[in-house]
């Protein structure tokens, strides 16, 4: 579990593939990596992976297939910047909302405002994710707790305060670009139970 307050942005220093999965290996400012272990979970771009070696700097993973094929890890370069954030500890404060780090899909950037205090930005998401979609709801991008800002059909605007484009690898999106959703799950539960209540009683 997460909380969607992205600690760092971590640098890929290596990309090994393998016949059904990729290792991966970022690296950090050493205080990021105090008290981890082998097997505990880390949220990359959002995705939530198993620690499968680690030293002072550096942190590695295994992606199989099926995360490489429904998450933007697949498209990671040697070089590239990914959001970092550990995993919630019992007595955390909860920043933004409640991760899993399991990721419902990808979205693509369609245009980016820059200015010089603001940054905005609209996306499509895919339409099996619409009706977990809601102006003022929260949404995970590449990991990162947000608030969406206004709703046209499939597409969503976000917009971003200067601290969350200095902390995460947001700033750096531009159109044609992919980021991992995560809907926020509340939203689900409640959005599922009233479709089943309504299809109950035939409406």
């Amino acid at each position: 579990m997460f909380t969607g307050i992205v600690q760092t942005k971590a640098n890929v220093e290596s990309l090994t593939d393998k016949s059904d999965f990729r290792h991966l290996t970022v690296s950090v400012e050493p205080h990021h990596l105090d008290g981890v272990q082998l097997g505990a979970s880390i949220a990359i771009n959002g995705v939530c992976l198993t620690v499968v070696h680690f030293d002072e700097t550096q942190v590695s993973f295994d992606v199989i297939d099926e995360t490489l094929r429904l998450t933007n890890l697949g498209e990671l370069k040697v070089g590239s910047e990914v959001n970092f954030e550990r995993s919630l500890r019992v007595g955390d404060e909860i920043g933004g909302h409640y991760v899993s780090g399991h990721i419902h899909c990808t979205a693509s950037i369609l245009d980016v405002e820059v200015s010089e205090h603001n940054w905005s930005a609209w996306l499509s998401l895919p339409q099996a994710q619409v009706p977990y979609l809601f102006a003022k709801g929260f949404i995970a991008v590449n990991g990162a707790s947000l608030t969406v800002g206004q709703v046209k059909g499939n597409q969503f605007s976000l917009h971003l305060i200067p601290e969350t484009l200095r902390l995460t690898n947001l700033a750096e999106l531009k159109p044609g670009d992919n980021v991992n959703i995560e809907m926020d799950q509340q939203t689900i539960t409640t959005v599922t139970t009233v479709e089943r209540v309504l299809a109950a009683r035939g409406q």
